[in-house]
This record gives C-alpha cells, sequence and structure tokens, in this order.
C-alpha cells in the first residue's frame, strides 16, 4: 500500500493523509459493523455505541499506528484512548440528536461515522505524531 501511495504523492503528509483514509475507511466499517451487529441482536442504540467504541479504539489504534503513523508498541494508547473519548463525546450527542429528530440508529450512525472520522484525523495525527496535520506549511 505505501509503494503505491508513494507514486502518488512525494509529500509525506499527503501520503499520510491518504493511508489514513484508507484506513478510516477500514476502521470505520469495521466499528459500523460492530455497531450494527450490535443494534441487530437487540442492544439499544447509545449501548452498542460504547461496546463499539470500546472495541474499535483498540483495533483503530494498531492499524492506525503501524499502517499510518509507523509507529509501534502501546506507549501512545492511553492519550490515543483518550482522543477517542472526544470523538465519542461528540458521536454520542450528535446520535441522540439525530435519533431525536427522527432518524433510526443505522441510518444516524451511517451519516455521522463520516464526520466522526475527519475529527478522529485531527486528534490521532496529534497523538501519534506530536503534530496537526498541515500540508504544504509549517507544522508546530
Amino acid at each position: 500500500m505505501r509503494a503505491l501511495l508513494g507514486i502518488v504523492s512525494r509529500d509525506e503528509t499527503t501520503r499520510q493523509f491518504l493511508r489514513f483514509i484508507v484506513i478510516g475507511v477500514v476502521n470505520t466499517i469495521f466499528g459500523f459493523a460492530v455497531y450494527a451487529l450490535l443494534v441487530t441482536l437487540g442492544v439499544s442504540p447509545q449501548p452498542a455505541l460504547a461496546i463499539a467504541f470500546v472495541i474499535g479504539v483498540i483495533w483503530n489504534y494498531f492499524t492506525h499506528a503501524r499502517f499510518v503513523f509507523d509507529n509501534k508498541g502501546l506507549s501512545k494508547m492511553p492519550i490515543y484512548a483518550l482522543a477517542y473519548v472526544v470523538v465519542y463525546g461528540f458521536n454520542a450527542v450528535s446520535l441522540a440528536a439525530a435519533q431525536g429528530i427522527g432518524l433510526g440508529p443505522l441510518v444516524a450512525q451511517a451519516i455521522l461515522a463520516p464526520v466522526a472520522a475527519v475529527l478522529s484525523f485531527f486528534l490521532i495525527s496529534r497523538v501519534l505524531t506530536g503534530q496537526f496535520p498541515v500540508f504544504g506549511g509549517a507544522r508546530d
């Protein structure tokens, strides 16, 4: 995958962003599948979201650290999990609001998942690299 993305761009930040998108799609599908399975099995939407969140954080840490940011080990797992708590809070509040306007739990989460993924990119980039992603400019 890295060789393919290397052809697309020579800029490391852009390559990293493209890897994040590819892995993010995989992670989003995985997380939504866990959530959908739980809802289908009769778990209420909010507990299903919480369970999918915990499973997803573990899965996502390893895929992001390894395939996107070339980071190994567990040293950043606690702060990574904290970043995901922020994403979860946004997602949980937004899910409740979407259901409050009449959307079903699966449709609501399908709409919210991409938004949560963008938010997570900025937070996870900071956690795993120590920098916010910047395209074509100075990094903090």
